[in-house]
């Protein structure tokens, strides 16, 4: 396993090591003891969930505040996204600013997000299939949410506006300036 810190501190990229043979490949998608040794902090992971998208849509950028805010490990089972995560920690030197990555079934790269960030992702492929582990349980009255198309942020979701697929719900996200 390969991990890397991203520009935004306490956020990393995870890059299994992949077994592969004829009849196929085998990797461990997750191993507490060195995940943990990796990232220099203890987790607990207590709820998986699981996603599926065609082309175009757009799931957040989203965030749980307070006691039930969340850190996340997130990855794509099938399909391509693009990850974005926005560090809001407000002591943070990074505060405010955002990365993205590229996550595939074929590159099989994983994310972790800590506490603090918001996250979303788009599906640039046909379909995805997006699978993530959080630290801590969805608390509906905690969500929040930043408008995707903010104009602090400008986040390049990789496709034409005109093509990006919004709920409802996250179409009356607020804009970063007035949540912050």
């Amino acid at each position: 396993m390969i991990v890397k810190e991203t520009t935004l501190k306490g956020c990393y990229i995870i890059e299994p090591t992949i077994h592969k043979d004829d009849r196929g490949y085998f990797f461990e998608s997750f191993h507490k003891e060195n995940f943990e040794k990796a990232i220099k902090e203890k987790v607990n992971f207590v709820q998986d969930n699981q996603s599926r998208s065609k082309r175009g849509v757009l799931r957040g950028i989203h965030f749980q505040k307070g006691e039930y805010a969340q850190a996340k490990l997130v990855r794509v089972l099938q399909g391509e996204v693009l990850d974005v995560v926005v560090d809001l920690r407000k002591d943070s030197k990074t505060f405010g600013q955002h990365e993205t990555i590229l996550l595939s079934e074929k590159n099989k790269k994983q994310l972790y997000v800590p506490k603090g960030f918001g996250h979303g992702f788009i599906t640039l492929s046909e379909t995805s299939e997006f699978s993530y582990k959080c630290d801590n349980y969805y608390h509906k009255a905690s969500e929040s949410g930043i408008i995707y198309n903010d104009s602090t942020l400008c986040i390049d979701w990789g496709i034409p506006e005109s093509e990006i697929i919004v709920s409802e719900k996250d179409q009356l996200l607020l804009s970063f300036k007035a949540l912050f």
